[in-house]
């Protein structure tokens, strides 16, 4: 309970603060240690959620996401562009914010030295398979006069500018990578837009929920119940994601992004774990006959890509989609530590008619940044 008036306290912080988040790295003043050869910062994998997370599949010109690719024109920095096609201007938002910073810290590092990006959206297939060069979330950088004995510093330069992820791959060049728009907040749980979700009007795919629905859940007492959806903690129609594909004995598949809480069977009524935990052997509560619902045990997982990304909050905090019961939550271990900390978000959401705007709500993304800071790390997906 202490962890959750914590979150309560500094997510209503958070709503007045400047800036764009929460950071829980050291602040500007603190001494700076140069990385060495084939280190990178944070010490787990690109893909992991806490450093840039999964790929979610390449970006092509013709594709609906390429429009969310913008061009970095930043005087500041030095473009190579061997293609001669602007390519490697192109990057996701947070990329390009993350590169400016950097850029100005170079100047400040080395009075007369620019950044310089010798790769960055790759269109050509010159990365391995899953690299994020294919969906501008990657960039490969430089000092502008080549001085290899800066690049130790450049890297960590990179990683105090923002980058989620920065790798001292090379002799020639600092590997730096980011989050997408959308996981870079507690909505980094979500379902995909063919999820299926039961009205009392009937079944309807969970894209076509809007706010004031009443969508089948569950209480705290576990009995099915009706329960209206008063926000989106996430929503993009055009978003791809990595999803779990959890099936159970009795047909029921769920499929969530791999940090969403699924509530699973227990002696005491349910437990929580993150979609990617989910083992063989664990027990899906699913839809049953009028208030019930029906335990049946998982006989695999995989992972599968989706369009469209989706977290509808409920009253209850639950809700059930494609017949088995999830939380409403992400990111967090304890879905009752989220269903407090979320409960400002709750109440306000019930004196606004207004529709969710496109990507992850504000609110659940100053808590991610804020539980982040202060959770201990075994209360997060990692």
């Amino acid at each position: 309970m202490r962890l959750a008036l914590v979150l309560l306290w500094l997510g209503a912080a958070a709503a007045c603060g400047p800036g764009r988040g929460f950071t829980n790295r050291p602040g500007p003043r603190h001494r700076l240690y140069p990385l060495v050869f084939g280190q990178h910062v944070p010490n787990i994998s690109e893909d992991n959620g806490r450093a840039s997370g999964p790929p979610e599949g390449r970006i092509i010109r013709d594709d609906e996401k390429f429009k969310d690719l913008v061009p970095n024109y930043n005087p500041d920095i030095d473009f190579k562009d061997d293609e001669g096609t602007g390519a490697d201007r192109l990057m996701t938002q947070r990329c390009k914010e993350k590169l400016n910073t950097l850029a100005i810290s170079v100047m400040n590092q080395w009075p007369g030295v620019r950044l310089r990006v010798i790769e960055g959206w790759d269109e050509e297939g010159s990365h391995l398979e899953h690299s994020l060069h294919y969906e501008g979330r990657a960039v490969d950088v430089t000092t502008s006069d080549r001085d290899r004995s800066k690049y130790g510093m450049l890297a960590r330069l990179a990683y105090e500018a923002g980058f989620d992820w920065v790798f001292y791959e090379s002799r020639s060049y600092i590997h730096c990578s980011v989050r997408t728009e959308s996981s870079s907040g507690m909505g980094a749980g979500c379902f995909p837009g063919d999820a299926v979700v039961h009205t009392p009007e009937g079944a309807r795919d969970i894209g076509t929920l809007r706010i004031g629905d009443r969508v089948l859940a569950a209480d705290d007492s576990g009995k099915m119940v009706y329960s209206e959806v008063v926000t989106f903690i996430d929503r993009d129609p055009n978003a791809t994601r990595r999803f779990i594909e959890i099936t159970a004995e009795n047909g029921v598949a769920i499929t969530a992004t791999p940090s969403h809480l699924i509530l699973l069977a227990a002696a005491d009524g349910w437990r929580e774990a993150f979609a990617g935990d989910v083992r063989p052997g664990d027990v899906l509560l699913t839809r049953g006959t009028g208030v019930v619902m029906r335990p049946s045990r998982v006989t695999h997982t995989r992972p599968v890509h989706k369009r469209g990304v989706y977290a509808p909050l409920t009253k209850t905090g639950t809700v059930i989609v494609d017949d088995a019961l999830a939380s409403c939550y992400a990111v967090v271990s304890s879905h009752s530590l989220a269903h407090a900390a979320m409960a400002p978000l709750r109440w306000a959401a019930g004196w606004s008619s207004a529709e969710s705007p496109r990507g992850v709500h504000w609110y659940a993304s100053a808590l991610y940044y804020v539980g982040d800071a202060v959770l201990p790390s075994s209360y997060s997906y990692h």
